[in-house]
Formats: structure tokens, C-alpha cells, sequence
């Protein structure tokens, strides 16, 4: 029997895994696409939320609202499917009961409870297994890189986002940070957060700013948890940060603690969490080495006087190659989004 090739079905998964972006946590973002011996495409889809059909789930479904007989095809996967019963059944038993012969898997899944199991599950099947090659195998962790996060190391993905102008200033002279970059940067910020499942802040920002720090600018299906740190319990009753839509949550840990929050986070199913502070807080996840990513957006403006680059401690040493290496630079409208992790 024919193989078909798998290049165009991974990207396309691949794809399709993206579309589950706010809306699976806890859970992964995974794409499936089944197709015929000839390349055909039979069905696709993708994770949708906690407790609902995964992936796998979703292309069969689609393949029999098609019409079409997936025995003998080739499933295209971008994380192992799992072998064991959670909310639901097992996927490698819904993949051998529909008779696929063959499975690609972008990346083995790092769930302790998976983990190589579900590959394992699949060939004492009968069924072809194989593992993509590195670069899809890349795209596909990096889509989760939240929950190979929670798997590995037992806390969220940390990303803190800053904004500064061209003149280094990260806030106009009466104090204000929002308006910093332009409609297009405020967007993508936006898109950014609904990648995680919780958006972190200060009290110092909550009185200064107001925020409300929920996804607006972007359609999303879940509104991340919003976290404020106020170890002296100085929040206003009225804050906007504690209003629908979504969930609010105020916790005081001092800056020795944030080791402690980011296991409970961790255990409490945050894959990813958004960090918008000040320069204090900003400044203790750096020193306690829990910062992941640096999302900053560098506007065109020049903000004259204002509060300097240099009082914003983790933007302060981005010049120092030894602990920060650029991910990648974006243009978002007139500015520029710049990631960088630890060296």
C-alpha cells in the first residue's frame, strides 16, 4: 500500500493546533490530520476544551461526517496521543478501534502519564509509528511550551512584557505606560496574553494604572485567570482588574514566595503566565531566575522626560549578551516586538 507523504499534513496540523490557542488549557494544543493513501485528506481538527474531544477525537469525527473510511490510513499528529483516561478516554484506543495503520507524531508528549507510553500503545497495535523530524518536532513544543513546562519543571512558562520608547523611557513624564506603543503593538500584547493562563501584575500597577488586563483586542474563547500580588491588601473594592469578564485572584506573597506561586500555579494547571508589573516585581522574577521570555515592544516615540529604561531592572541588562539571546525581532505597525530568553 501506497505511504503518503506527511509534509503538508504536519504544517497543516500544525496549523490547526494554533486554533486551540485559548481555549485548551489546561490541556495541550494539538492538531490531527487523517489522510488516504493517495495524500487525500480524509478529516482534521484540533483539542478543544478542557474535558471535550482531543485532536484525534476531532479527525475522525470529521472524516465520518465526510463520509470517508479512515481504516488503513495514516493519522498525522502533532503530539503523541494519549494512552491514558483523563476527562477522556485514551486516543490511541479510538485511533486502533477506526483501524489507522500509521501514525506520525510531531513530539513525544511530556505528561509523565504519556510520555513514550502512547507510542508504545500504537505499535503493540500493529500500527506504523514514527516520530517527524526536529524542525516540525520544534514548532510543535514550541506551541506548547507552557505545558512542557508545567510537565518538566513543575511551573508555568514565565513571559514578562515590557514596552519603551526610542528614547529608552518605559512611561510618559505623568506616569502613564499605556500608551507607549500603537494600536497594532497593543493588539499583538493582547494575543500574547491569550496565550496564557494567567495574566500576572503588581498592586503598585493596579493603583497606577487601573488595568483591566483581560483579552479584549483579540477573539478568544477563555479569558485568562488575572493574578495581583498585594501583600498589604491595599486593593480597591472597585479595581477593573476584578471585573468580568473572566476571573480575578489576589494573593500577597513577598518576593521570597514567588518560587512557592509559581509551583501552585503550576499544580493549579497554569501552562503559560503573562507578567505586566513594575519595575520592582518585574525586577524580583528576574532576580529569582524565573523569567522565561522577554516580550518587549520598542516604540518609535520619543518620550523626553519620563521614567528611563535604566529604572526598569530586567530591560536594564539586555545588552549583556552572556545572560539574553534575541528569539526573534517583529515589526507590529510603527513598532518593533522583540523576544529574548536567558542565554
Amino acid at each position: 500500500m501506497p505511504v503518503p507523504d506527511v509534509s503538508d499534513a504536519l504544517r497543516r496540523a500544525l496549523l490547526l493546533a494554533e486554533q486551540a490557542v485559548g481555549l485548551t488549557d489546561p490541556n495541550p494544543r494539538v492538531g490531527c490530520v487523517i489522510l488516504a493513501a493517495d495524500g487525500a485528506e480524509l478529516g482534521a481538527g484540533h483539542t478543544q476544551a478542557a474535558g471535550q474531544a482531543h485532536a484525534e477525537i476531532m479527525a475522525l469525527r470529521d472524516a465520518a461526517a465526510r463520509g470517508h473510511d479512515v481504516r488503513g490510513a495514516t493519522a498525522v499528529v502533532t503530539l503523541e496521543p494519549c494512552s491514558h483516561h483523563g476527562r477522556t478516554p485514551p486516543c490511541c484506543d479510538a485511533l486502533v478501534a477506526a483501524g489507522i495503520a500509521r501514525v506520525v507524531v510531531a513530539i513525544e508528549d511530556p505528561n509523565p502519564e504519556v510520555a513514550g507510553r502512547g507510542l508504545a500503545r500504537l505499535r503493540a497495535a500493529g500500527m506504523a509509528v514514527e516520530l517527524a523530524e526536529p524542525p516540525i518536532g520544534d514548532a510543535a513544543r514550541e506551541l506548547n511550551i507552557g505545558f512542557f513546562s508545567r510537565m518538566q519543571r513543575g511551573r508555568p512558562f514565565v513571559r514578562l512584557k515590557s514596552a519603551i520608547s526610542l528614547d529608552g523611557r518605559t512611561a510618559l513624564p505623568d506616569g502613564r505606560s499605556q500608551w507607549i506603543t500603537g494600536e497594532a503593538a497593543r493588539t499583538d500584547g493582547h494575543a500574547w496574553r491569550k496565550r496564557a493562563g494567567a495574566v500576572l501584575t503588581g498592586i503598585g500597577t493596579v493603583l497606577a494604572d487601573d488595568p483591566r488586563l483581560d483579552v479584549r483586542l483579540v477573539p478568544t474563547a477563555r479569558q485568562p485567570l488575572r493574578i495581583v500580588l498585594d501583600p498589604q491588601g491595599r486593593l480597591p473594592a472597585d479595581a477593573r482588574i476584578l471585573q468580568p469578564p473572566g476571573e480575578a485572584r489576589v494573593v500577597g506573597p513577598g518576593r521570597a514566595d514567588l518560587h512557592a506561586l509559581m509551583a501552585e500555579l503550576g499544580a493549579q494547571g497554569i501552562n503559560e503566565l503573562h507578567v505586566e508589573a513594575g519595575p520592582t516585581l518585574s525586577g524580583a522574577f528576574i532576580d529569582a531566575g524565573l523569567v522565561d521570555e522577554l516580550l518587549i515592544y520598542q516604540s518609535p516615540m520619543l518620550v523626553g522626560e519620563g521614567r528611563p529604561l535604566a529604572a526598569l531592572r530586567p530591560l536594564a541588562s539586555l545588552g549583556h549578551a552572556r545572560r539574553w539571546r534575541l528569539v526573534d525581532v517583529v515589526p507590529v505597525g510603527p513598532d518593533l516586538r522583540l523576544r529574548l530568553r536567558p542565554a
